[in-house]
């Protein structure tokens, strides 16, 4: 669950069509971007959903929402050798 006690901060989120502030707002963000780079390596995508409204931070239908316990992104390796997902933190901006 994303709340404050988890460390999670409060950025927009949409919610019954509208935007509004939520503990782990931007998220999505990180799964849109492991879904096109799912999309790149040719994985098998076996769940992913759009979101209610359009997003800034890619391109229309290139977007991956998330809501614990609703609304997952699953994805499968379908290749016969492992593959490693590499992430890298450059910059936090908090408030």
């Amino acid at each position: 669950p994303r709340t404050k006690e988890r460390g999670y901060l409060k950025a927009t989120i949409f919610v019954n069509g509208k935007k509004e502030q939520g503990y782990g707002g931007g998220i999505c963000q990180v799964s849109s971007t492991l879904y096109n780079a799912v999309l790149n390596a040719k994985l098998k995508v076996l769940e992913r959903h759009t979101h209610s409204l359009p997003v800034t931070y890619v391109p229309t239908g290139k977007d991956a929402t998330v809501s614990y316990g609703w609304l997952d992104f699953r994805f499968q390796n379908n290749y016969q050798v492992p593959v490693k997902i590499q992430v890298t933190v450059s910059k936090i901006i908090c408030g």
